[in-house]
């Protein structure tokens, strides 16, 4: 795993990685973690779904695959501390067919995982928010015709767009600012469409 683009995101590769992460406990393990900072089994519980002792099998499981590692020691250093290797995760489907699989796996657990989000925002934080910020919140469906080599510097142009945000501390955050959910998919149609 490589998280050397700009974006700071582990790069998954490997199948048996991608496989691995298929899992609706560990992707809630890993996405707590880059969102929320270093925690231990215990603190995770709650946000996954699990016990301590199964998300301590999850974590170490995603150690194994270079995902997490040990984090530096809390106050009490008798309890282990996880964080996450990247910002954030990508993967790329390999062109056997086990990869593929296990590429189509991962990508299934990903969409269901975030189906529900914008249901849930719209009844959950949107009502809450001030008018300036629901009126910027938003999404966009739109079909576009391009070859796969268009398509592949899109992508690029908006993760440059996106890089140097994602790469901001906290320190740096300017004054008002406020963490913003932005999920993409680009899903190519099938031939015939």
């Amino acid at each position: 795993m490589d998280s050397g683009n700009r974006l700071g995101d582990a790069e998954l590769t490997d199948p048996k990685a991608m496989r691995a992460l298929a899992h609706p406990v560990r992707l809630a393990v890993l996405e707590r973690l880059q969102r929320h900072g270093p925690a231990t089994a215990t603190q995770l519980s709650p946000h996954v779904g699990a016990t301590p002792s199964v998300t301590s099998w999850h974590l170490r499981h995603l150690a194994g695959f270079g995902l997490v590692r040990d984090a530096e020691a809390g106050t009490d250093r008798r309890e282990r501390r996880w964080e996450s290797v990247g910002r954030g995760f990508r993967f790329r489907a390999p062109q056997d067919e086990e990869g593929r699989s296990a590429a189509r796996v991962l990508a299934a657990e990903m969409f269901a995982r975030t189906a529900g989000l914008p249901v849930r925002w719209l009844a959950e934080t949107e009502p809450d928010l001030e008018p300036e910020w629901a009126a910027r919140a938003g999404g966009l469906n739109s079909r576009i015709v391009v070859t796969a080599e268009e398509l592949a510097g899109l992508q690029e142009a908006v993760e440059e767009l996106l890089a140097p945000y994602v790469a901001r501390k906290g320190e740096r955050w300017p004054p008002g600012s406020r963490g913003v959910r932005v999920i993409t998919y680009t899903l190519p149609e099938g031939a015939a469409e």
